[in-house]
């Protein structure tokens, strides 16, 4: 990210601060210019022209404004933005103001990446539980990705909780690998699990449980470990 990217961000933020406005809805506004900004090649092209005067530019979004209904001081950073030469990275100053806004606010964003798309009833749960899991309010954006074939993958930061089916299928992998070497070494076939299953799988306990995996029913007891 480019340094005066993030200086157009503090400032903006600094602004919507000592003016105490609705944060929900300055964001909202904004979606709403970046929906037009980004559905519209032309006026892209218009707005990022150099040969353009920045009279006519901001002439133009003062009549795009009367149809979007933003707030001054938003259309004002967007003006200093055309009047600056630094309209194309409008995209870029609007995340790094969200992020900023997060950080002031103590809200961790969060990436949720789910086997299914979940209903909103279950989307509401899972960051209800994510939250307590972050310890604070959290912004969460929601992935579909087959290949994890169940349960949740949960990334807070550089922080990475992996309850799939695909992470706990790697782990129990290399539980039983190691294993066997153990056993190979000691000469002794020993059927009892070395050390903690808690440890060895992150998500799992230690007792029997099933998982769902396509078609196929994997049961993983203490000892044993059989696919039917």
């Amino acid at each position: 990210m480019a340094a005066f990217v993030s200086r157009y961000a503090s400032a903006f933020l600094d602004v919507v601060t000592d003016a105490q406005l609705d944060t929900a809805a300055v964001d909202q506004q904004f979606n709403d210019f970046l929906g037009t900004w980004n559905g519209s090649s032309e006026l892209r092209e218009f707005f990022e022209n150099p040969a353009v005067p920045a009279a006519q530019k901001v002439a133009i979004l003062d009549k795009l404004n009367a149809k979007l209904g933003m707030m001054k001081e938003l259309r004002n950073l967007i003006a200093v933005l055309i009047d600056n030469g630094r309209i194309k990275q409008v995209a870029e100053v609007g995340v790094a103001y969200r992020t900023l806004l997060q950080e002031r606010m103590g809200i961790k964003p969060v990436e949720i990446v789910t086997a299914r798309e979940l209903g909103e009833d279950e989307r509401e749960a899972l960051v209800a539980e994510v939250s307590k899991l972050a310890g604070a309010r959290v912004d969460a954006s929601f992935k579909q990705d087959e290949s994890i074939l169940g349960g949740t993958v949960v990334r807070i930061g550089s922080t990475v909780y992996d309850g799939s089916v695909r992470g706990r299928l790697e782990r129990l992998r290399k539980f039983w690998r190691a294993e066997a070497s153990g056993f190979q070494g000691s000469g002794v076939r020993d059927r009892r699990p070395r050390g903690s299953l808690t440890n060895a799988f992150g998500f799992l306990e230690l007792k029997d449980f099933e998982m769902e995996a396509g078609v196929r029913r994997i049961r993983i007891s203490k000892t044993r470990t059989t696919a039917d």
